[in-house]
């Protein structure tokens, strides 16, 4: 079974756009679920912008360190 990291992200509101209340699931098998917590519908990183995309490629590229780390300590 694959481990999972929950992170949530609320980006306040900038002008006209309303902010968004976001919970990313990165899973140690590659994969990564997106939900919007107002409506509960899944994203992609497609539909993110700005914060929230900013948000997401930092945790992923922090996932992906974190797992060769684990891989390398546990293989070398």
């Amino acid at each position: 079974m694959a481990n999972c990291e929950h992170f949530r992200y609320m980006e306040p509101s900038r002008g006209a756009r309303p902010s968004r209340d976001l919970t990313f699931k990165f899973y140690s098998d590659g994969k990564l679920v997106i939900v919007d917590n107002d409506t509960g519908h899944t994203l992609s990183p497609r539909d993110l912008s700005g914060g929230s995309y900013d948000f997401y490629a930092r945790q992923r590229i922090a996932f992906i360190k974190r797992d060769l780390i684990a891989k390398r300590e546990k293989y070398a």
